[in-house]
């Protein structure tokens, strides 16, 4: 399952290996198709990446500082540092293969 992401333990769990940061809000539409193919991502993907989840209006402050003007937002980091953005609905084959390049 995707974690929960705040402003309190982002940090942490980005700080190491590869993280998958799914930006959303319950009332987007493409949000809802997009959190079934992030939360599927999370269980396939489980040791190998780690998948996470931050809803911009309850941490506007996160999607301020990575420029979110668009949600979905994925954003793709290594070692805490980001190296992949994509906006909008993103099919889940396309997200996979981006992670496992980064892993």
């Amino acid at each position: 399952m995707a974690i929960e992401l705040t402003k309190e333990n982002f940090q942490a769990s980005v700080a190491e290996g590869v993280t998958l940061v799914d930006f959303w809000a319950p009332w987007c539409g493409p949000c809802k198709m997009q959190l079934p193919i992030v939360e599927e991502l999370s269980q396939e993907l489980g040791g190998q990446a780690k998948i996470g989840k931050i809803n911009v209006d309850n941490e506007p402050e996160l999607a301020s500082r990575f420029g979110v003007m668009s949600i979905p937002t994925l954003i793709l980091f290594k070692d805490g540092q980001p190296v992949d953005k994509m906006v909008g609905l993103t099919p889940k084959e396309a997200l996979k293969t981006k992670i496992l390049a980064h892993v």
